[in-house]
């Protein structure tokens, strides 16, 4: 019975039934699979920062927008004299903005915010009341490739 029992061991020993792991092969594939993965997916997480600050610059000069339609209100419709520091004291929001200009006339205005990426987001108002956004790429981020953006 024990010599029985000490044949089987051994036999499944060399078999290598009593082995429970993983072959070599069987690992590689498992990194290839992984590495292939990890390539496709990462250079989409690359580029969200820039997109971000991107996206705060667009927030930053919809408020420009919203605080010289204000002072616009405020002045029976017109926009000249509207300037940098009379919009951050309308909006307070505006003074985490990084380089805002304005531009006015007394229909017309052009609000302009930069991003920390160097792109730049604008909002114009012409003499008939459209407004159209644009922005100048100057760096990387989440501009589309048209040069308009939307709300």
């Amino acid at each position: 019975m024990l010599l029985q029992n000490l044949r089987a061991r051994v036999s499944a020993r060399l078999n290598g039934d009593s082995e429970g792991g993983f072959t070599l092969i069987e690992l590689l594939v498992v990194m290839l699979i992984l590495g292939i993965l990890a390539a496709i997916a990462l250079p989409a997480f690359f580029n969200q920062k820039d997109k971000a600050t991107d996206s705060q610059a667009k927030a930053f000069a919809h408020s420009a927008q919203v605080a010289i339609e204000t002072y616009g209100t405020e002045n029976g419709g017109s926009f000249a004299g509207a300037t940098e520091a009379r919009l951050k004291e309308i909006e307070p929001t505006l003074s985490g903005a990084k380089k805002l200009t304005v531009a006015s006339a007394e229909k017309t205005y052009t609000v302009t915010v930069e991003s920390s990426t160097g792109n730049e987001f604008s909002i114009v108002r012409s003499a008939e009341g459209a407004t159209t956004l644009s922005w100048k790429e100057k760096g990387d981020g989440g501009c589309a490739p048209s040069g308009i953006w939307s709300k």
